[in-house]
């Protein structure tokens, strides 16, 4: 079966642009989670700043500090998308907020583990 509702079609690549600046706003303000990322990875720039980081580490915690960021987002829209389909606990429901969940614990852990090597890597 057909939809024939354009309501959620971009009509511009201005719109388009639009709404996913609205979305990223939303998780932003609807997350908790995501405040706090926001502010360690202000604080990893403030350090980076001072450190005088390389160009190869300001690639490798831009990369990863965006990872988290953007695992975070992903992870709000399969949340919403879900709580679109039910409100009622179902075990399959909970298994996709688990496992998007997982992916930002995964990305967080791969910052982790980049930033301590590059404090290794500069103490050696």
């Amino acid at each position: 079966m057909q939809n024939n509702n354009n309501s959620l079609k971009n009509k511009s690549f201005i719109e388009a642009w639009k709404k996913a600046f609205a979305g990223i706003a939303y998780a932003f303000k609807s997350q908790r989670n995501l405040k706090i990322q926001l502010v360690i990875a202000i604080i990893v720039i403030i350090i980076a700043i001072i450190a005088k980081f390389s160009i190869g580490e300001w690639i490798a915690i831009m990369i990863v500090t965006m990872l988290v960021i953007i695992t975070e987002v992903i992870n709000t829209a399969i949340e919403e998308a879900v709580n679109l389909c039910t409100q009622k606990y179902h075990p399959i429901a909970k298994l996709a907020k688990d496992t998007a969940a997982g992916a930002v614990v995964l990305a967080s852990l791969t910052a982790v583990i980049v930033a301590i090597l590059i404090i290794i890597g500069r103490c050696i």
